[in-house]
């Protein structure tokens, strides 16, 4: 069963960078498009980030473009998101997700607050 492990989580004042870890167990991360999501207090879930398990193809939302960048080192079998110019407003808790057209597997969040 794959099995996701998420870290990297921390406390950063704003316009700090922090690079979140994803490490896959039971399978290999370039077999999956991996996504990065985010759920702050009282809002939805939403996807922050995400890099296509067919061709490598990736994805940012707008409130991150220029500032997050995805990407995934298959010799260590872990996908990263790492974050620069943190603002207030990526304050949340992160969550990766292993997903291909059949399956899809959560690993459990990495908490995330940029002071101000």
């Amino acid at each position: 069963e794959v099995q996701l492990q998420a870290s990297g989580g921390g406390l950063v004042q704003a316009g700090g960078s922090l690079r979140l870890s994803c490490a896959v167990s039971g399978g290999t991360v370039d077999d999956y498009s991996i996504g990065w999501f985010r759920q702050a207090p009282g809002k939805e879930r939403e996807a922050v980030s995400c890099i296509s398990g067919y061709d490598g193809t990736t994805y940012n939302a707008r409130s991150v473009k220029g500032r997050f960048t995805i990407s995934r080192d298959p010799a260590k079998n872990t996908a990263f998101l790492q974050m620069n110019s943190l603002k207030p407003e990526d304050t949340a808790v992160y969550y990766c997700n292993a997903r291909t057209r059949i399956n899809a597997y959560w690993g459990q969040g990495t908490l995330v607050t940029v002071s101000s």
